[in-house]
């Protein structure tokens, strides 16, 4: 039986760890990201993700920095998103430390590079960040350029087309459950899973541990949690644990 994953998100605006609140980022939580990584070493998660958004792109070589930083200090898989727009920049971020590539914008804004990119470095190194957002009609749409550019599709189509483009993952938020802490949008989690044969991440949302439970159960390869990782000590060993009692097979806790 393959083991669920658990992963820790950073999210760096301007080269600092901020709180994501439906997508608006004003509260600092760590000044300097590698405190934070050092915290997650010492807490065991599976993966650290990393994102930059930042609203300029001028932001990017502070954040290649803050990768290059990151990774000398992280013994876990490391993916980094935000503001890949080029083959160049998406290089330097795998030679400097990442494992794997974030893309979201660019599979609305650039889709043949999406595929040049799986091609180039592997499918396995592209996960297809991917956002939804829920209109007052009932409507779900699939989101760009940091929730708020509508693509005109629905999560499921959405899904299969990143999947076409290359993406051998999937890393689902919500808009309307980011920071909300009523758990994850699991309606379209558990539409996006059966669609697509690649694994997916759960994210947006988590306040208690079985959030992380009802992730799994409907169907999520991965759950990912940000803010209350930050807020809780030794956070992910307590989540890892209430996974192991809950009967959820998960990698090694210490």
């Amino acid at each position: 039986m393959l083991k669920k994953r658990l992963i820790a998100v950073l999210i760096l605006r301007d080269g600092q760890v901020v709180q994501s609140v439906r997508f608006k980022h004003t509260n600092v939580i760590h000044y300097d990201p590698v405190y934070a990584v050092e915290c997650f070493n010492k807490w065991a998660v599976d993966e650290i993700v990393m994102l930059n958004v930042s609203p300029s792109a001028e932001s990017r070589q502070g954040f290649l920095e803050a990768v290059r930083r990151i990774s000398r200090e992280c013994f876990v898989p490391l993916s980094t998103g935000g503001w890949i727009t080029d083959m160049d920049y998406a290089r330097t971020l795998l030679s400097n430390g990442a494992d794997k590539l974030v893309l979201n914008t660019l599979l609305a804004d650039g889709p043949d590079l999406v595929t040049s990119l799986s091609r180039r470095f592997g499918r396995q190194c592209i996960v297809a960040s991917m956002d939804v957002k829920r209109h007052d009609s009932g409507l779900v749409q699939a989101m760009v350029d940091r929730g708020r550019r509508e693509t005109g599709q629905n999560p499921v189509a959405w899904a299969k087309r990143a999947e076409d483009l290359g993406a051998g993952e999937i890393f689902f938020n919500s808009v309307d459950h980011d920071g909300a802490r009523k758990g994850y949008d699991l309606d379209s989690l558990k539409a996006i899973c059966t669609a697509v044969s690649v694994p997916v991440i759960a994210f947006g949302g988590v306040f208690t541990w079985n959030h992380l439970v009802e992730g799994i159960e409907a169907g999520a390869d991965a759950v990912a949690v940000a803010n209350q990782f930050h807020y809780t000590e030794h956070s992910t060993r307590k989540a890892k644990r209430h996974l192991v009692q809950s009967g959820i097979a998960v990698r090694r806790e210490e």
